[in-house]
């Protein structure tokens, strides 16, 4: 808000007034990831075709595993991704990432045409997992964790409302992957570059 000011303040009669407002709005600019998410689900959803890029952006060129979450109203709507990469680069994993988000969640019905203009997107470009040796290196703001036994493996991102410690960050992971709380596990950790 810049100014706020009524017709009384003008003429000094106050017993009916019109008031004016002058407001700046910033023009928030999105994420090309971003953009790619929403353009792939928007394009998948209405015409079952599946866009290309057309130009890669540097962060669009390199291989990592990229996880594309949906939210609805501020819930989450959607949420798959990979944690080593599949495709041949950021661009690609995103698109795949974001179809799947969009069709393939187990936890929700596939998104509906009617809901696009409700939906927003972040997509997480994740580092390689590094193996560590305790849970005392790991800081649920700053890393994602991947809890393994044997072939079953749980992974949880980091800054997640909700989910403020690590035995937390821990005991979710587990759950996810179905591992007992008592069985061995390897762990890793890995740092992310959130865009939204």
């Amino acid at each position: 808000l810049v100014k706020y000011q009524t017709s009384g303040d003008t003429t000094g009669d106050y017993t009916s007034v019109v008031g004016y407002a002058g407001i700046i709005i910033k023009r928030v600019e999105i994420s090309p990831l971003v953009r790619l998410a929403k353009e792939t689900v928007e394009t998948y959803v209405k015409e079952g075709k599946t866009p290309k890029p057309e130009e890669l952006t540097p962060e669009m060129k390199g291989k990592a595993g990229v996880f594309v979450s949906i939210h609805k109203f501020g819930g989450l709507r959607g949420c798959i991704g990979t944690f080593e990469p599949t495709q041949p680069n950021v661009a690609e994993e995103t698109i795949a990432n974001a179809i799947s988000s969009a069709t393939r969640d187990p936890r929700f019905p596939p998104i509906a045409p009617s809901e696009l203009n409700d939906l927003s997107y972040s997509v997480d470009v994740l580092s390689a997992p590094e193996p560590i040796d305790s849970q005392d290196q790991l800081d649920p703001k700053k890393y994602g964790v991947i809890v393994e036994s044997g072939f079953r493996r749980g992974l949880l991102l980091p800054d997640l409302e909700g989910v403020d410690t690590v035995d937390y960050q821990i005991e979710t992971c587990r759950q996810k992957a179905g591992i007992a709380p008592d069985e061995p596990v390897k762990l890793y950790r890995f740092e992310v570059k959130r865009y939204k």
